[in-house]
């Protein structure tokens, strides 16, 4: 978490974050709440925020200890937020003292708040005092050690009984920023080249992959408004030439890139093919993101607002050689970008989901021709949103056969199932991937 020298008063910013954890405490995006933020304020809200959410299981259990009865929301967040920041100083960028003081002066400064000023720096003084014995006694409690819901935690032991505490590591950590060379404009080598002159490092991984070695903000980056590169996780950027490779069938394909906001796949499989891709998206202002993006790799696919799944609706009756469908899911493989996910979600989200998953796959086979293919995939690291669902599918559909994929990607670590070649992807989020083809008759 780094805050500028010229950055606004810390107490404005953590005004500005205890409402944005207020909401979403109560249900709301951290990324919608973010963007109402003033812009001047934002990317240094943006940065607590993300600290205080890998953090907030910990401010949590810290202030069910220094308080009976938790105060009104807003003065609540305020307090919880504040301490999450306090408990662990030695990565923080500014010292305890400074950030209560702060805290304190966010309170007295607004009227919402201003009646708790006084209770909340007695809360934070008395933490300061007794941080040692505070900390320790919350080291019992899962979701204070892990800073995940305790549902979370349970759910991810039975799953991965062997890399569980990896992935809960990993999920607080910072994810690196990841390019994806558009090879109709210029090839990884070369690219490197050009970043080393803008006086940038990255690595390149494989395939189109480049790891920068420190994020920087897209403007910066060489060529990013003439489509040279997207900004993508690397296992995200597995799925187009997974469904793609050894596809043998003549030309030219017809592609469907289901629930496709914000469209980078949809651009992927534009750049490796020139195949005639329908993309849609049930959401009409998260369908014009696809149209922005792809119109900056000079490419077009056809975009339809609609839901994938009211077939009636959008399709023309005409058959798919190859099926996109990245899938509504938890997300819990992306947490380390979104750490707000984890506090939102809620334990029954995951078997609901798993349900539109099912119907999804049930309703877009059809419409895949013999010897086509269909690629589901989820960027979470739930087994019933992964495994579960490849195993329900293939009892239901004998008509289809599973392709070599990776399976479950887990965050930092390699494919749990190693039968895809070249897949050094380096650091990356977690995600899921199986992928089908239809036997002929």
């Amino acid at each position: 978490m780094n805050q500028s020298v010229n950055a606004p008063p810390l107490w404005k910013q953590l005004q500005q974050v205890a409402r944005v954890n207020q909401a979403v405490m109560s249900g709301a995006s951290g990324t919608s709440v973010l963007e109402t933020v003033d812009p001047g304020l934002r990317s240094g809200v943006q940065a607590l925020c993300f600290y205080v959410w890998r953090n907030w299981g910990r401010a949590q259990a810290l202030r069910a200890l220094l308080v009976r009865k938790a105060p009104p929301p807003l003065a609540d967040a305020l307090l919880c937020s504040a301490l999450a920041l306090t408990w662990q100083i030695e990565d923080n960028a500014y010292d305890a003292f400074t950030l209560v003081n702060q805290a304190v002066e966010a309170a007295k400064r607004q009227s919402a708040t201003n009646a708790q000023a006084n209770f909340i720096n007695a809360c934070l003084r008395r933490f300061l005092r007794e941080r040692d014995a505070l900390v320790a006694a919350t080291d019992l409690d899962p979701v204070a050690l892990w800073n995940h819901p305790r549902w979370w935690i349970a759910r991810l032991q039975k799953d991965h009984p062997q890399h569980w505490e990896l992935i809960l590591r990993a999920a607080n950590q910072h994810a690196p920023m990841t390019l994806r060379v558009n090879p109709r404009r210029k090839d990884p080598q070369t690219y490197l080249g050009l970043l080393q002159a803008a006086g940038m490092n990255g690595q390149h991984l494989s395939a189109n992959i480049i790891e920068l070695q420190r994020a920087a903000p897209v403007q910066a980056i060489p060529g990013f408004e003439d489509g040279w590169v997207s900004v993508q996780d690397a296992a995200a950027q597995v799925a187009a030439p997974l469904l793609v490779e050894g596809y043998l069938a003549p030309g030219p394909w017809r592609i469907l890139d289901a629930c496709a906001a914000p469209g980078g796949k949809t651009g992927h499989l534009l750049e490796i093919t020139d195949a005639e891709v329908v993309a849609l998206e049930v959401d009409a202002d998260r369908a014009k993101r696809i149209g922005s993006n792809v119109q900056r790799l000079g490419l077009s696919p056809q975009v339809i607002v609609a839901d994938a799944g009211a077939v009636q609706t959008w399709w023309d009756g005409s058959l798919f050689d190859l099926v996109l469908l990245d899938a509504p899911c938890t997300a819990s493989g992306i947490v380390r970008r979104h750490p707000d996910i984890r506090w939102l979600r809620r334990e029954s989200d995951v078997a609901q989901l798993a349900a539109t998953q099912r119907q999804l796959l049930l309703t877009l086979w059809p419409l895949v021709k013999p010897g086509g293919r269909l690629l589901f995939c989820t960027c979470s690291i739930f087994r019933a949103e992964g495994d579960a669902q490849v195993q329900a599918f293939l009892v239901h559909n004998t008509d289809a056969a599973l392709m070599p994929s990776p399976g479950h990607l887990l965050p930092h670590s390699s494919p749990a199932r190693e039968v895809v070649a070249d897949n050094s992807l380096g650091d990356h989020d977690g995600f899921f991937y199986a992928l089908f083809e239809k036997r002929k008759a």
